[in-house]
Formats: C-alpha cells, sequence, structure tokens
C-alpha cells in the first residue's frame, strides 16, 4: 500500500468508529470518574489510546501543550484541566470527524473547568506535517497514534522541529519484540488496529533520538497483544531536547553510582560505577536530565566511590537456584547500553531472556524503572532449578 492509502483507510476507519461508537485499539486505564467531572460523554466514549501521556504528572502549570492526533480531544482536555487558564493546548488531526466532535466541545469542557474562555485549540493536519510554528511548545504528548503514521522519522523529526529547547515529549504507542512482517504491515485493518505499523522498540527509541531528542526513557510499558508469535507492547516514553550549553560549568567529573556496574550514554560515553570520568559542559545538562541524575555523582573534582559510600549502590542476584520461566528484558533507556552485576549486557530495545533471579533484580528499586519485560512462554514454564554460575552457567 502507499503512504496516501494507509492514510486514508487509518481516517477513514477512525471516522467510521467515531460515527459508530466503535471500540478500538489497545489498553488503557484512564480515571473515567474523573474525567466525566468535566468532559461530555460524546467524547468519552469516543477515546482510543494506550496510554495516559497527560496524567503522569507531566504536565505543568502555564505550559503550551501539543496533542498529535488528539481525536476527541480526551487528552487534549485533561491538559487543559492541567496547564490551567494561563496555559495552552494545540491538538492536531487528520479525521474531519474527530476534530467536529472536539471542537463543539471545548467551550463546554472550559466552561465546566471555569476558565472565561477555551484554552485549546484543534488543528487539522498530519503527524509527518505538523501545522505547528518552531520551537513553540513545552510539552508533546500523543496517546497510540505515532504508530499509525507510515513515515514515523517524519513524524519525530517534527516533533524536535516544534519543540522548545528544553521542552520534553511523553507519548504512549504501541511496539513490538521484533519486525512486523509484510503480510502484517500490507493488512489495512491491522494498521487501524495498532499493529501492522508498530516499530520495534530499538527502532522508536534509535527514530527518537536520529531527530535530536535525549534523556530517552521509559514512563510505563505493558503487554498488549500476541500475534503469531510477535510480542506487541504498549509503552510511554519520555525525552528532552536538551538545549547546548550557553555558560561555563563548575562540574567537571561524573561518578557513575550504580546500580548498573556500567553504562553507556546517548553520546557514547562509557562509565564505571565509581571511577570518576571526565565529562563536558553539554555532559553535565544531559547528566542532569530527570532519568539520569539519580544515577551519577556530578562534581567539580574526581570522586571515587566504593561500598562504604552510601552513594554507591547495587543490587545482586540471590546465591540460589533459579529458573527459566520465558521472561525477556528489554532496557528502555535512558542508556544505550548497561551492565549489572552478574555479567548481563542490555542494548537500548533489544531482548534479552533471563532468569528468575535476574528477573528480581530487575524488579528491584533501582533497576525497575528502566526495563519492559515479556513473557515468550506459550504456557506456564516449569523447568528444572539451575545453579547460575559467574562464568554464564546459567544466564
Amino acid at each position: 500500500m502507499s503512504i496516501d492509502e494507509i492514510t486514508r483507510k487509518v481516517s477513514d476507519r477512525y471516522a467510521k468508529a467515531a460515527a459508530t461508537g466503535e471500540q478500538m485499539c489497545c489498553p488503557t486505564n484512564y480515571d473515567m470518574a474523573q474525567l466525566k467531572s468535566f468532559i461530555p460523554e460524546e467524547v468519552l466514549k469516543i477515546s482510543y489510546g494506550c496510554g495516559t501521556p497527560a496524567g503522569l504528572q507531566t504536565v505543568r502549570a502555564g505550559e503550551t501543550v501539543l496533542d498529535i492526533g488528539s481525536g476527541g480531544g480526551i487528552d487534549c482536555f485533561e491538559a487543559s484541566r492541567l496547564v490551567g487558564p494561563a496555559g495552552r493546548v494545540i491538538g492536531i488531526d487528520m479525521t474531519d470527524t474527530m476534530l467536529e466532535i472536539a471542537r463543539k466541545n471545548a467551550s463546554v469542557v472550559a466552561a465546566n473547568l471555569g476558565y472565561p474562555s477555551s484554552n485549546v485549540e484543534f488543528r487539522k493536519g498530519l503527524a509527518d506535517a505538523m501545522p505547528v510554528e518552531n520551537g513553540t511548545i513545552d510539552l508533546i504528548i500523543s496517546n497510540c497514534v505515532i504508530n499509525l503514521a507510515p513515515d514515523k522519522r517524519k513524524v519525530f523529526h517534527e516533533m524536535f522541529r516544534v519543540a522548545k529547547p528544553g521542552g520534553r515529549f511523553t507519548i504512549s504507542d504501541i511496539v513490538a519484540d521484533q519486525t512486523v512482517p509484510q503480510y502484517l504491515a500490507h493488512d489495512a485493518d491491522k494498521w487501524g488496529d495498532c499493529l501492522s505499523g508498530a516499530l520495534t522498540l530499538t527502532a522508536y527509541i534509535a527514530g527518537m533520538a536520529e531527530a535530536g531528542f535525549l534523556g530517552i526513557h521509559l514512563a510505563k510499558s505493558s503487554p498488549w497483544q500476541v500475534i503469531d508469535g510477535i510480542h506487541f507492547f504498549s509503552i510511554t516514553l519520555t525525552g528532552y531536547k536538551v538545549p547546548p550549553t550557553t555558560m561555563p560549568s563548575p562540574i567537571r567529573y561524573a561518578t557513575l553510582r550504580g546500580p548498573f556496574n556500567r553504562v553507556v550514554d546517548e553520546r557514547g560515553t562509557a562509565y564505571q560505577r565509581g571511577i570518576p570520568q571526565p565529562i563536558t559542559p553539554d555532559d553535565v545538562i544531559l547528566l542532569s536530565c530527570p532519568p539520569l541524575a539519580g544515577h551519577f555523582v556530578l562534581t567539580p573534582h574526581p570522586v571515587w566511590l566504593d561500598q562504604t559510600d552510601p552513594r554507591w549502590t547495587a543490587v545482586f542476584p540471590m546465591e540460589t537456584p533459579c529458573t527459566w520461566q520465558g521472561h525477556y528484558a528489554l532496557l528502555a533507556g535512558p542508556f544505550l547500553e548497561a551492565a549489572d552485576d552478574d555479567q548481563h549486557i542490555y542494548r537500548r530495545g533489544e531482548p534479552l531472556e533471563i532468569c528468575s533471579k535476574t528477573l528480581a533484580v530487575l524488579e528491584s528499586e533501582g533497576y525497575v524503572p528502566h526495563f519492559a519485560i515479556l513473557n515468550r512462554a506459550g504456557q506456564p514454564a516449569g523447568g528444572t532449578a539451575v545453579s547460575c554460575a559467574p562464568d554464564g552457567g546459567c544466564c
């Protein structure tokens, strides 16, 4: 199918769903009781998504927020509440039926929130050619929409273009644990089901990084469907348009605290736990981003850490037998590569089979924010317990 044909079929599918009330797509977890207090039922019943990007404490008062693929407006209206009357929200959608419903309800939502007028504007446009000025957006949100775009590289570059220096995104979408085969990629119905256009997690994050975003990391993940052995899962990612440094910094060194034994950041710099690494002023800005800051000690002079220092952190596997239960771990940032204390090397987005002992490590406080966990076992696995060894005898 051509790009134009895919776009038309997806738009027609969502227009039909809006008219019939068909339930589509992906898992969401909206607080409907709270949203019903100010958003009309007409909007709520046609809300499709795979996450709640506006509801994850990502929206700040007074900001300008852009929603890519705003549909009936649910995420825009929630963002409107969170930015307050001094903030601004822009929704972009390509489907006239959706835009009509969203625009009709904007004034109703404003009145329900007690605003003197609506601070939400809905514009017709495509995700890969957004009618938005350069460098004007504080926060970009999107809910299970970018997977529907045939040319995601253009979408990521458009996101970077419209974001302010220091701006960020929080987007929910569907990705796959392996490349979607051609027989699914050319299935028109499955495009509308958020399947055919799904990228792998590796490709998705790489596309954002290639556009210029840094500090890309996981906010939330959950399994969705398995089709012909392909695991589709929902992710919510956040990343930053990190501004270049404008003044010298007194910070000259970064020391990795842990719990990772070793990491490689998005600029390719490697850090070994406890050993100070010289850094540039631009590195200071990157390592100060929220997903990275807690892992490093930034100092004007070299600082070494060892196990006696309370800033040094590690999570060691239990010295017990383990079992293989079908679990795979996918590192989802903010590092290109990371190693734990049991000789596992995780590369961003690539599934790595892990045993029960490693699963317990990755579910600990220091690790859990950075990994999506899938289970590829077709039925509950009941393998015999085996012993892990430092030389890789188990995993």
